[in-house]
């Protein structure tokens, strides 16, 4: 197989059930996506399997979830085949978030990105997250798509804000605070 095609040549890209141009807003959401699931690739890359035992498959296995939100964001006409992204999905979302919470240290103030590697790369993956998410709202605004996308991607950029906070405190790496920030947080996370 060809890795070209020369289909795209004249400015528009091929989606299930039809071709669109490649600016298109559904092209720009499952595009952010993709970038997305690059940067999650990344974050693996960086982890140590002696610390992140729990999380690599974790990471692994959302992976392949955000691949479902590309493939779902890609269907031009939904009664071609039924979505991926389930309710479920989110949910095992929200389990995660509330496990990895678990391990760190409570917040009061906003906490800047970065600390080592792995989280810097993971709070990468929550700012693009949350791109992608507003890609997907503006799609929604003028075509049909999966809701459970958006709910989903929504609940992954927490996800990630949290195993990013959990990364930091596996390897011994406290947030930083942000300093102008007044105590805004009573509870954790």
């Amino acid at each position: 197989m060809k890795i070209y095609t020369r289909t795209g040549d004249a400015g528009q890209t091929g989606v299930i059930g039809g071709r669109v141009d490649k600016d298109d807003d559904r092209v720009e959401a499952y595009g952010t996506t993709d970038e997305l699931n690059c940067h999650v690739g990344q974050a693996i890359s960086f982890m140590d399997p002696a610390v992140y035992p729990d999380l690599l498959p974790d990471l692994q296995q959302i992976q392949h979830e955000i691949f479902d939100c590309g493939s779902d964001l890609a269907l031009l006409k939904p009664e071609l085949r039924p979505y991926k992204v389930t309710a479920e999905m989110v949910d095992a979302l929200e389990v995660w978030i509330d496990q990895y919470d678990k391990e760190t240290p409570d917040i009061t103030r906003f906490i800047l990105p970065g600390g080592g590697t792995v989280s810097s790369t993971l709070h990468i993956c929550r700012t693009v997250c949350r791109r992608a998410e507003r890609r997907v709202v503006t799609l929604a605004r003028t075509q049909e798509i999966n809701p459970e996308v958006r709910r989903y991607l929504n609940r992954l950029s927490d996800l990630f804000f949290t195993i990013a906070r959990t990364a930091n405190h596996r390897e011994g790496i406290e947030d930083v605070t942000y300093i102008r920030s007044a105590e805004v947080f009573r509870r954790k996370l």
